[in-house]
């Protein structure tokens, strides 16, 4: 039988999906042209969420965009709160998701230490 979804999980991803919508079609922003939202965390109670990014590092880096973000985060949530109908509008937090690093590291970690196919022995 399949796990039933919290209803935090449902407003995440609405969350998520209408954090973008507004990122590109309303925040005017330069910071924030090319953001992508990776991931919502939303509490149990709805009134905190917790928003992973990545973007382009190509003007100020990751912490340009923080920057922009938190900024933009009264906006955000107001337009949240009316365009979802929740009775509170969750208090955002921005933080950039270094997961694809993560992942390049392990990656490379691993070609490190696994050894090739034409270097196995095959006898």
């Amino acid at each position: 039988m399949p796990l039933p979804f919290k209803r935090a999980d449902r407003v995440a991803g609405l969350i998520q999906e209408e954090l973008s919508r507004l990122l590109r079609r309303e925040v005017k922003d330069p910071r924030l042209q090319e953001v992508v939202i990776t991931a919502v965390e939303l509490s149990a109670d709805l009134r905190h969420a917790r928003v992973l990014f990545t973007g382009s590092g190509r003007q100020g880096g990751v912490d340009d965009i923080l920057a922009g973000l938190r900024s933009a985060a009264g906006f955000l949530r107001g337009q949240l709160g009316r365009t979802l109908r929740l009775r509170y509008a969750p208090e955002l937090v921005f933080e950039a998701d270094d997961s694809v690093e993560r992942s390049l590291h392990v990656a490379a970690l691993l070609k490190q230490v696994l050894p090739r196919e034409d270097e196995t022995d095959d006898e």
